[in-house]
């Protein structure tokens, strides 16, 4: 405890840092408080006991409105948050493999960057466009008729550009934090959106345990003492590295030697992240539009049961799929080994170029069955917990990609504050070595 005081005073003597931290626990203040802000023409006394209330309870709606922290339950102007920046994200990412011009841009260092962020953002607001009045037919349904202020197209016009509007300046917000924060911003907006509803889901849980015959403190303590398990698993999932050796060839320029050291390259068990979780649960909606079929109707309510064996099989088995898909996506064997071999790199006892390359890659593949395996379990264990008698919306921080998330962005903010302090030459976070991010 005395350590831990002592880094707390260590952190806010580095003026840098201090104003760092300030600064974006200030940004964060103002996404929070624009969560609350319900869009112009909208009566919020009404929402509270509509059926959009239950709706975004559970399921993939639940999941949208833990991510933008209520903020889509709430019909704010915030409601759509900084997810569909992320899909332009990923669809970018897959344009790269596909279209030349993208891998080139990928390729061009900080003025590729840039352009790939204008294009993120153009991308962006094209997927707004769609979403916002797909958001605002879903109101009419579930708000009474009365709850709106305004009606008709002007209405839906002026308030899809209040959403675009809204999620550019969440954007915004996590771009102020990436560059003059501590860093993270549009995770870490994501971060503090799914913590956010942490107490609204551990009072629920509290709730249902303590009243009668329904487990009591017993079993409240044994949800946190699995919980903590789970969350030390997922961190050693997302920090296990394989290392590959690398000796870079000694050469000798005029008195100076250079080269001649061992390197390692760490290959992630799970390089693609959370991302295979969210391409799995993209495609487990598709069954659902054809519930309105007489003929399809019994297989889109098999993969409408979250808690459900074939879906959380199906889930698993995509879960695993993608995983492979999106690591081969991410980490280019061939590009690694070309690399290595400009730099006069080679790994002991493996011929530089093609032999390299099919090293690597079968390296990657033997770590990422372990890892895509694991990643499926923590995709199905929501599900699992709801089984348990766990409260859906608690269960939801038991595994998914809400745990991954979490851990991830709170080992990549304490990565940076642990920067800070030993370039002060301060002890870092912890008693022995460094902490590692994603």
């Amino acid at each position: 405890m005395k350590k831990l005081i002592e880094t707390i005073r260590n952190i806010f003597r580095i003026e840098e840092l201090r104003n760092r931290i300030i600064y974006t626990l200030l940004l964060i203040l103002v996404y929070r408080l624009g969560s609350f802000v319900v869009m112009p023409g909208i009566n919020p006394h009404l929402i509270a006991d509509s059926d959009l209330t239950a709706q975004t309870s559970e399921g993939l709606l639940g999941l949208l409105n833990m991510f933008s922290g209520g903020a889509f339950g709430n019909a704010s102007i915030f409601a759509l948050g900084v997810m569909p920046y992320i899909s332009a994200s990923i669809v970018l990412q897959l344009l790269g493999i596909m279209i030349p011009y993208f891998q080139k841009l990928h390729k061009e260092g900080e003025s590729g960057r840039r352009k790939m962020n204008q294009w993120t953002r153009y991308l962006t607001i094209l997927i707004l466009a769609i979403q916002g009045p797909a958001y605002l037919a879903n109101l009419h349904v579930q708000l009474p008729e009365e709850a709106f202020l305004l009606k008709g197209f002007s209405f839906n016009l002026f308030a899809t550009l209040v959403m675009i509007g809204g999620t550019m300046f969440v954007m915004w917000l996590g771009e102020r934090i990436t560059d003059r924060g501590i860093g993270n911003g549009i995770s870490l907006i994501i971060m503090i959106g799914i913590v956010a509803r942490l107490p609204y889901a551990l009072s629920a849980e509290i709730g249902t345990r303590m009243s009668a015959g329904v487990g009591g403190l017993p079993m409240l303590i044994v949800e946190f003492i699995v919980l903590f398990v789970i969350f030390a698993l997922t961190i050693a999932l997302v920090q296990g590295t394989r290392k590959i050796p690398v000796q870079f060839a000694k050469r000798v320029v005029g008195n100076k030697q250079y080269g001649g050291v061992r390197q390692f390259i760490p290959l992630k068990v799970n390089a693609a992240n959370v991302m295979p979780i969210i391409f799995a649960q993209a495609l487990m909606m598709f069954p659902l539009l054809f519930a309105r079929f007489d003929a399809t109707r019994g297989v889109a309510a098999t993969f409408s049961d979250v808690k459900g064996f074939w879906y959380n099989a199906v889930f698993a088995l995509l879960i695993i799929i993608f995983t492979y898909f999106y690591t081969t996506v991410i980490v280019n064997a061939t590009q690694m080994s070309e690399d290595m071999k400009k730099n006069d790199g080679f790994i002991p006892g493996v011929k530089p170029g093609r032999a390299t390359a099919e090293y690597i890659d079968s390296v990657m593949s033997r770590i990422t069955l372990p890892g895509a395996i694991f990643l499926a379990i923590i995709g199905i264990l929501p599900a699992l917990a709801m089984i348990a008698g766990v409260n859906n919306q608690f269960a939801q921080f038991y595994g998914g990609t809400s745990l991954l998330i979490m851990v991830g962005v709170v080992l990549d903010t304490l990565q940076q504050i642990e920067s800070y302090l030993l370039m002060r030459h301060y002890d870092g976070l912890t008693k022995t070595g460094r902490l590692k991010g994603r």
